[in-house]
């Protein structure tokens, strides 16, 4: 059975505190504290009320007699968000937004929420962490006017579950799970337990009246979201929202989605009115590219099931130093340091008094070993001050014997490599010869990373 602890409440703010106080330490008034008895629960039975299944008491049945009748997407009017989602929002689904701070995610979830309201009626907008006057301002800047979206600027759970009851919302976005607190978890907002607490119980009225919800989570100093990990076990889809701060590309990125294929990746780029979709990404990141330029090489590519054109850019200096500097941005930092002792010691290229900085343009972050022989190629061609040619797409995985490694859906890669006018490809030589190259594009084949080098920068 639950304890009754004696706490002392605010009766004009309504805060507790463990102890009297003649001063009230969040309003700042004489006098209010008041005694009163509080149920107070243990950590097991808290955890066991927050993992009750949505429909407690209910009767096992055949799968066969469970209706799935008014479980259709939702069309969210964007074809880069409902890619990443799997085609649109499932009704009852929880879906989790995170991302470094100011990347985008209260305008992105803005733009949703008003796409929805348009199209399918009334939306709820929890801001947590902002006034209802700065929302305002930010749907002006993005120019949403919707009568059906409304915004209410509350922390505190219960009364957010009121106003969901009264509003009856076909869509709930809540800003951020962070500052939600509820009055039966004793600990302060933002802990592991309100967390936890504040994400079971709206996440089981959104799935016992089929409301999709959507929450913002924040992102501890290492990219992680904060909090409990939990967190991302509860929800059904876990969205990433990537990207530098000073680049105007977003990667919203899906690592987790129970109804679609994850890794998949929405580009956006941030304009003055707002998340922009970049219907061509490929096309996008290779706009300023200089075609002669040395030290440069174009990447394809794999995010999810779309194939990207990326450019790789190398720069060698000879340093003064006895440690050279190896810098990656947008790269592992290992696999540079992987690729630079393979082209020392197979290929022959001395790098031990040369500074290496690798870039991927755009804000990218590639993670693939496809790009390899891009980065090998770029740093190749900076040190030989050679350039590729330009007309030259490269993808292959490296190995640390300077063989080159097959990879996958190489027909996709090059497809979209030649809708951009790239007429030729080195690929590894294993699977030159088990592909049918698009029309107009030759498909060139190296074994080793030497040979490669001797093709994008000795022309043949």
């Amino acid at each position: 059975m639950p304890k009754l602890k004696l706490q002392y409440v605010c009766e004009n703010c309504g805060s507790a505190q463990p102890k009297w106080m003649g001063r009230c330490p969040d309003c700042g008034e004489w006098n209010t504290l008041v005694e009163k008895q509080v149920v107070v629960e243990t950590p097991a039975q808290r955890q066991a009320r927050s993992a009750m299944p949505v429909e407690a008491g209910a009767a096992a049945q055949p799968v066969t007699a469970i209706s799935a009748d008014g479980f259709d997407r939702i069309p969210v009017g964007g074809s880069e968000l409902s890619r990443v989602l799997g085609g649109g929002i499932v009704p009852g689904s929880g879906v989790l937004v995170s991302g470094d701070p100011g990347i985008g995610k209260s305008t992105l979830l803005l733009e949703l929420a008003a796409t929805i309201a348009r199209t399918h009626g009334r939306v709820l907008y929890v801001s947590a962490e902002e006034s209802a006057r700065q929302i305002k301002l930010r749907a002006n800047r993005l120019n949403i006017h919707e009568p059906e979206l409304y915004v209410l600027a509350e922390i505190h759970l219960e009364r957010i579950l009121e106003h969901i009851a009264q509003l009856q919302p076909r869509l709930i976005v809540v800003d951020s799970i962070q500052a939600i607190y509820s009055d039966a978890s004793p600990s302060a907002a933002g802990s592991v337990t309100q967390v936890r607490d504040c994400a079971a119980q709206l996440l089981r009225l959104a799935k016992s009246d089929n409301i999709p919800l959507f929450l913002v989570g924040h992102v501890t100093k290492e990219g992680a979201i904060a909090g409990p990990r939990v967190l991302e076990h509860m929800v059904d889809t876990v969205l990433y929202l990537e990207g530098e701060r000073f680049q105007a590309y977003r990667l919203l990125r899906s690592v987790k989605n129970r109804f679609g294929s994850t890794d998949e990746v929405g580009v956006f780029e941030m304009a003055e009115a707002g998340l922009r979709e970049v219907a061509n990404p490929s096309e996008a990141f290779l706009a300023e590219r200089l075609p002669n330029a040395a030290g440069s090489a174009i990447a394809v590519t794999l995010e999810g099931t779309r194939p990207l054109l990326v450019e790789v850019q190398a720069l060698t200096s000879t340093t003064s130093f006895p440690q050279p500097r190896r810098t990656a941005n947008g790269v592992d930092f290992n696999r540079l340091l992987l690729l630079t002792a393979v082209l020392s010691k197979r290929v022959g290229f001395r790098l031990s008094d040369q500074d290496v900085f690798v870039n991927v343009v755009g804000g990218l972050r590639i993670s693939e070993p496809a790009a390899d022989l891009a980065v090998a190629v770029a740093i190749a061609s900076s040190i030989k001050n050679e350039p590729v040619p330009a007309d030259l797409a490269v993808v292959g995985e490296v190995g640390l014997s300077g063989e080159l490694r097959s990879v996958s859906q190489l027909p996709r890669r090059l497809n979209e490599a030649a809708k951009l006018g790239f007429r030729r490809c080195l690929v590894p030589q294993s699977r030159r010869q088990t592909i049918v190259p698009p029309e107009g594009m030759e498909v060139l084949g190296a074994r080793t990373l030497r040979q490669a080098l001797e093709i994008a920068l000795g022309g043949k």
